[in-house]
């Protein structure tokens, strides 16, 4: 990407529209995939994932691994990592080799990733997700490489993203 950091937008008034958000992003995934997930809590982080990850085709119940940390599923064509920092130091995160699955095979999607931001890979797909009055939710995608700038700017293209 250039010097100057674009976000686009996605609105999302009901979990359908969430959802399809992450119908969206599927089309797009390859190894190594990284995504980031953050907002305030109740914003829908998890909620997202479950989406996402139906959307990639894991049939097991998707819930949010504050405790466990890192779960692991195997979807149609790419694992998936669902991480949850919310509990979690940097310095416990570092322990956790979670350059393995950053750059492994499979796609990770990590929960409260602004704690860990030191340990994250410089190409990746942040997701904040802000909670409306209205309790609609608007996503801010900012991609920082490459693959997910083009990403973005084809879901733009396609009118999906502002």
């Amino acid at each position: 990407m250039s010097a100057q950091q674009v976000t686009y937008t996605f609105e999302s008034r009901e979990e359908a529209d969430t959802d399809r958000l992450g119908q969206l992003l599927s089309g797009y995934l390859q190894p190594g995939t990284v995504i980031t997930l953050d907002g305030d809590l109740g914003a829908g982080k998890t909620r997202f994932s479950q989406g996402f990850a139906r959307a990639i085709g894991i049939a097991e119940h998707v819930n949010s691994p504050t405790f466990t940390i890192i779960k692991e599923y195997e979807g149609d064509h790419l694992p998936f990592y669902h991480m949850d920092m919310y509990r979690i130091s940097q310095e416990e995160a570092d322990e956790l080799g979670l350059e393995d699955y950053f750059y492994g095979t499979g796609v990770s999607l990590i929960e409260w990733s602004s704690l860990i931001a030191d340990l994250l890979p410089p190409d990746r797909l942040a997701i904040t997700i802000s909670l409306m009055e209205d309790q609609s939710r608007v996503f801010h995608l900012t991609p920082y490489g490459l693959p997910y700038g083009i990403w973005c700017l084809q879901m733009k293209e396609n009118g999906h993203l502002q």
